[in-house]
């Protein structure tokens, strides 16, 4: 496995478990789990991988609030958050002594993997979960974000998540502030944008965070984990071009093998389907992994193509400064909707929803907008 992070992590968890007698090892050049709060609905699992989830939950509630300038409302929906410290803490615990090795890649093949410092792993099969590929070669908007925990010397009063406070001034695209309560002392606050650019000014972030909380009048102590991101909004490409771009003789994980929303960017659901699915092979020798794990891959880049359609009618045909309203009215819709979304896994008749209605925005832009994403690169 190349790759400690949420993809890597989970399959080396899920491999360990149904396959305690393979032979594993982690190449991790920094630490497991990096430096990240990941968060689903319940709803995002399923009910067979759930104990491969259940013991890398940090915080669970069961509800959550989104506020837009027009519109509030409270979704009762189970939601849960993992710390990339405790995806750390389950994984060092639970794979054999070793099997975490410290080094950066030089080479991989399948059947070996030499480190810059000369060691060489031989193996019978390499899954890479580095992080994505040549993100270039896909048409793209942002959801760029900086988050902190913010340390409160009084109760911030914040009850559960809210997933979308997008009353704020909106700003470089799509702007919301994203809010979990981790305890009543304790409140991790983002400042997310869907934005054309994939700019990220991260001291000015934090500088809004700042102003967002006192606006809020919370008693700010201290701060403590400081984590940011740029996360691909697909508006159109080529799956196998993408996937070619780190070679195609390996097996793949995660952002690598395009594995996440489209239009979230997020990876934990996918990340979660792919570890039980590996787990669950009988043949993990390497053709049969490259196998699985690409025709899994393409086929899912294939049945979401409705939510690329919805990024390019988002960032071709809304005013950036309005994007807000499409995600207002996404919000009025029945909730198991909104997490059929979230999960990816939209009916027909949820797509009909989406859709129907007063246009979010201006037909004729989306025409113009849809056309231009179909165009050849």
């Amino acid at each position: 496995m190349l790759g400690g992070g949420l993809a890597g992590g989970l399959v080396a968890l899920a491999v360990a478990a149904r396959h305690p007698d393979l032979r594993l090892a982690v190449v991790e050049q920094d630490r497991v789990g990096g430096n990240h709060v990941w968060s689903h609905f319940a709803a995002d699992v399923d009910d067979g991988d759930e104990w491969l989830v259940e013991p890398l939950i940090s915080h669970r509630w069961d509800a959550y609030d989104v506020s837009f300038p027009g519109f509030a409302r409270e979704l009762h929906a189970p939601y849960r958050s993992i710390t990339s410290e405790r995806l750390a803490e389950v994984v060092h615990a639970r794979l054999p002594a070793g099997a975490v090795v410290r080094g950066r890649v030089a080479e991989a093949r399948p059947d070996r993997v030499r480190l810059h410092d000369g060691r060489t792993l031989r193996t019978g099969a390499v899954l890479d979960a580095r992080g994505p590929g040549d993100l270039g070669l896909l048409r793209l908007g942002y959801q760029k974000f900086v988050g902190q925990v913010l340390h409160t010397t009084a109760p911030h009063g914040v009850a559960h998540p809210v997933v979308m406070d997008a009353t704020v001034e909106q700003r470089d695209g799509y702007r919301f502030v994203y809010l979990l309560p981790f305890g009543p002392h304790e409140l991790f606050v983002e400042d997310t944008y869907y934005s054309d650019s994939p700019d990220l000014d991260v001291r000015d972030l934090q500088r809004r965070i700042a102003a967002y909380a006192a606006a809020k009048g919370w008693p700010v102590e201290r701060t403590s984990r400081t984590e940011s991101g740029v996360l691909p909004v697909v508006v159109s490409g080529d799956f196998e071009r993408y996937w070619a771009s780190t070679g195609i003789e390996l097996a793949k994980a995660g952002m690598r093998a395009g594995l996440f929303h489209p239009t979230t960017g997020y990876s934990l659901p996918d990340a979660i389907r792919l570890a039980g699915l590996v787990a669950a092979a009988d043949d993990l020798s390497h053709p049969a992994l490259l196998r699985l794990t690409h025709e899994h891959a393409a086929r899912t880049w294939r049945e979401r193509g409705f939510y690329r359609l919805l990024d390019t009618m988002l960032f071709g045909a809304a005013e950036p400064t309005e994007r807000y309203q499409v995600l207002q009215r996404f919000y009025r819709l029945d909730p198991a909707l909104v997490q059929r979304f979230y999960a990816a896994r939209s009916t027909r008749s949820d797509q009909f929803r989406i859709l129907a209605g007063r246009p979010p925005v201006p037909i004729s832009k989306a025409v113009r907008a849809i056309a231009a994403a179909r165009a050849p690169r």
